[in-house]
């Protein structure tokens, strides 16, 4: 599969493409979006209660219950995958002029493509881990130390401890990585969603597209990072007036009309980063996989 370059200003186009396509297909894709926010939600069911029962007490968790909970999540996570799978198909059947309906996040599911992309989001765990541990070991491992330490002062109230030796380095090293990492996923993904690619083809796909397009992947990140600032103030300005009309009729109002605020909100947060996903992965490997559907269509 060729992978190709593209040029700085493309990172614009994928953001700008991600608020076109939640625009046009505003049904399907925030019923989709809500129902994916809904399936993220539910493991925050079992351990925000723990974490809120410990910072209650003033007890840091158990380490069996620290690392139960850790493990669920990881599970809970890999069942997510093929729903995200699944979003992105929705985009691209939106895309294509085709029938979208929201369920058809759960497709991967009933088409019987979940382990496949349940080995997709376990290999590209261990992927994650391998780029994670490469540079704690390039920093040394008093971040590690101090994060255990960070969470431990959190939970007992206590004042934060000072930063480690080499921790400027290693948030340079990590924000690098997550840059990478958001080309690496949308390309990898796309791959074994939409390309059909074996799980590790998709993976080296991802990890060569991402690394040909450095430059525009950081355009986009920039151009997001502005627009949801601007969203940020947009929300807030539109927030406090409602909150003004609450105090002059009463809270009750205003919990009304922010709750729905908020929920849009993140709903097109969800329509616009799967968008801007679906046209990055189009743009550096997806053009052949939409030239061969359109001649298996014609024939």
């Amino acid at each position: 599969m060729t992978t190709r370059s593209k040029g700085p200003a493309a990172g614009f186009d994928w953001l700008r493409n991600g608020f076109s396509v939640a625009r046009r297909h505003p049904k399907p894709l925030l019923g989709g979006a809500a129902l994916l926010v809904v399936a993220c939600l539910l493991p925050s069911l079992i351990t925000m209660p723990l974490q809120y029962r410990a910072m209650s007490a003033g007890t840091p968790l158990s380490p069996a219950a620290f690392i139960g909970s850790m493990v669920f999540s990881v599970l809970f996570g890999l069942l997510l995958v093929p729903l995200y799978a699944g979003y992105l198909q929705l985009v691209d059947a939106a895309e294509r002029g085709l029938p979208a309906a929201a369920t058809e996040i759960f497709k991967p599911y009933r088409n019987g493509e979940a382990l496949r992309l349940i080995g997709y989001g376990l290999a590209m765990m261990l992927v994650y881990l391998v780029f994670f541990g490469l540079i704690i070991a390039t920093t040394g491992g008093g971040v590690i130390s101090w994060y255990m330490q960070a969470i431990a002062a959190q939970t007992s109230h206590l004042p934060p401890p000072a930063l480690p030796q080499g921790f400027g380095i290693a948030i340079a090293l990590f924000m690098l990585l997550g840059l990478l990492m958001m080309g690496f996923y949308s390309i990898s993904l796309g791959q074994v969603a939409l390309g059909r690619r074996p799980v590790f083809g998709a993976i080296g796909d991802g990890l060569i597209g991402a690394l040909k397009n450095a430059l525009p992947l950081l355009v986009f990140a920039l151009s997001t990072f502005l627009a949801w600032i601007v969203l940020a103030i947009g929300f807030a300005i539109v927030a406090l007036v409602l909150t003004l009309i609450g105090k002059l009729v009463g809270a009750w109002l205003a919990l009304v009309l922010l709750i729905p605020l908020y929920l849009a909100f993140i709903l097109l947060a969800f329509a616009v980063m799967f968008g801007a996903m679906y046209h990055l992965w189009r743009d550096v490997c997806g053009d052949d996989v939409v030239a061969d559907f359109a001649q298996a269509t014609a024939a």
